[in-house]
């Protein structure tokens, strides 16, 4: 297999989603609004016992990604480069899940206290999203307390499967249903397969695998009726929602043209494709933003950077603007409310931090 690091393959397709773009460009690009008004809602965080522990796993070896630098000093200086006021943290993948059993707990239990502490001591620049030890559901039903109830992180991330499950299998209920009774926003991040699942493909998983596993994750959360049993969940997909536009007119096929369709299904409906929102992590591009405004609104879009795993894209670009991109959709205050105004909609704890 082919060695390519998940930040030089970042690059690789950034520097090609810029040519690709060149011919769609709209005649005049609107220019972005100034200053640091983004609120990042696609950003990771490494906390050192996390990271070190995620090192010596060996996780680099095994996913050919290596693992980035991060500090809340680095954080901060991306951060004022790129106009962003504020990021809302998460932990990615692989998660937790190079640990088991009480290790797993208690690591998730360091991630989540140590992002509270962090916005303890940035309330204004950092937000957090709290970490989930599933698949082990009593664990994640007591840190879901500890994180949301007592320490106020600002929302949830789970990632797309655990070991091969995927969010909206039947064995993760009672976490929906105490999400949706505290109205949580939640990340949905892609996860990497399995090994015993995974294909043999030239480049890392992250390079086209991690979209279309948030895509599986997204449709399953819609076949198995999750999104209807529990409406006050508000889910955000990660990178534009992976396939999820190019595929809603697959999704959308009546029952009746598919057989093996559950018996709770939402495939007759376009409704809940649109309640997702989408984040524009390494998808700010014309194609990528038309087709998430072909199944949703603008007020469905959230900012994202995906740093610092996308760190190399930033370094090798020029212009202060973190989405270029976005402006050959977008005008001047739609991508406000889109960099800004949205995630103060859906965030009420960070905007009650920030101010509008």
């Amino acid at each position: 297999m082919v060695e390519v690091s998940r930040r030089n393959a970042i690059r690789a397709l950034a520097t090609g989603g810029v040519v690709a773009g060149l011919g769609v460009r709209a005649r005049t690009a609107s220019a972005a609004p100034t200053g640091n008004y983004r609120i990042d809602l696609h950003s990771h965080f490494l906390p050192p016992r996390y990271r070190d522990a995620l090192t010596a796993s060996g996780y680099t070896a095994k996913s050919l990604a290596p693992v980035p630098s991060w500090s809340p000093a680095e954080a901060l200086q991306f951060m004022d480069a790129h106009g962003i006021g504020t990021q809302v943290v998460s932990i990615s993948d692989p998660g937790v899940g190079f640990l088991s059993g009480p290790a797993a707990v208690e690591m998730v239990r360091y991630t989540n206290d140590y992002a509270a502490d962090l916005v303890e001591q940035h309330p204004t620049r950092f937000g957090a999203f709290a970490f989930l030890p599933l698949p082990d559901v009593v664990a994640s039903l007591a840190e879901l307390t500890h994180a949301l109830d007592v320490r106020g992180l600002d929302g949830v991330v789970l990632l797309s499967s655990y070991n091969g499950i995927y969010l909206g299998d039947a064995r993760f209920e009672p976490v929906m249903a105490a999400l949706n009774a505290r109205s949580a926003f939640v990340f949905v991040h892609p996860a990497e397969l399995p090994p015993d699942n995974r294909p043999e493909l030239p480049f890392p998983a992250f390079y086209e695998e991690y979209p279309f596993d948030t895509t599986r994750a997204a449709a399953i959360l819609m076949a198995s009726g999750t999104i209807d049993r529990y409406p006050n969940i508000r889910f955000s997909l990660a990178h534009a929602g992976g396939c999820l536009p190019f595929l809603s007119a697959r999704l959308a096929l009546p029952r009746s043209a598919v057989p093996a369709a559950p018996e709770v299904s939402v495939f007759a409906t376009r409704g809940s494709i649109r309640k997702f929102f989408y984040d524009t992590s390494l998808s700010a591009s014309a194609a990528a933003m038309r087709s998430v405004l072909e199944v949703t609104d603008i007020d469905n879009i959230v900012f994202g950077s995906d740093w610092p795993f996308s760190g190399l894209v930033y370094r090798a670009d020029t212009t202060t603007d973190p989405a270029p991109g976005l402006s050959d959709v977008f005008d001047s205050d739609q991508r406000y409310r889109i960099e800004r105004l949205n995630a103060l909609d859906q965030l009420p704890s960070v905007a009650a931090r920030i101010g509008r």
